[in-house]
């Protein structure tokens, strides 16, 4: 498996998955993939671009409470492998800084396809996103997981991670309980 930019040629791939109920945001969750359906439907090569926005040009990022906030620079990254998309990568930063502002859930967040959950995919995709964070020149980077999210904690263990805090998130993400990771670089 790799972390792959998305192309037109891949798109057709992540767009079966999203009708399949696959969806890019774990907090939006089916609303996240509808709003892609219909953007991809509108304008594919558009929709494309926008997965890889390093300047942070594109819209206002939607939080799980309908909010918006400020974007931060920010790239997408399909998994890719002989089975074809199998999930995303989704690396986040603020430059020349590790610091992140209280709305970003993290540096690297991920989602995995259901029907190819159990095959290490998200394991193998956090580390291969860790050369992709280190060449931005950040220190660490930080993961947040729900408390109960046994699954995504195996993963950032398995990739090194370190517990930092047991944490409520802010009111767009309704107080929810959380674990902070970090991952020296």
């Amino acid at each position: 498996m790799d972390l792959v930019a998305p192309t037109l040629d891949r798109l057709p791939a992540y767009a079966d998955a999203l009708a399949r109920g696959f969806f890019a945001d774990n907090h939006r969750r089916e609303a996240s993939a509808r709003e892609e359906l219909a953007e991809i439907a509108a304008d594919p090569a558009a929709f494309v671009a926008s997965l890889d926005d390093p300047a942070a040009v594109g819209p206002p990022m939607i939080l799980p409470d309908g909010s918006r906030a400020p974007r931060l620079p920010s790239r997408r990254l399909w998994m890719w492998d002989g089975e074809g998309f199998g999930g995303q990568v989704t690396l986040r930063w603020q430059a020349g800084t590790a610091a992140l502002p209280d709305y970003c859930p993290g540096h690297v967040g991920y989602a995995v396809v259901a029907w190819r959950y159990g095959q290490g995919l998200a394991t193998r995709a956090r580390a291969l996103a860790l050369p992709e964070m280190r060449a931005l020149g950040l220190p660490h980077i930080e993961l947040i997981t729900a408390f109960d999210n046994l699954a995504s904690q195996k993963v950032i263990l398995a990739n090194g991670g370190t517990l930092v805090e047991r944490f409520r998130a802010g009111p767009a993400y309704g107080h929810r309980e959380g674990l902070r990771f970090r991952i020296a670089l």
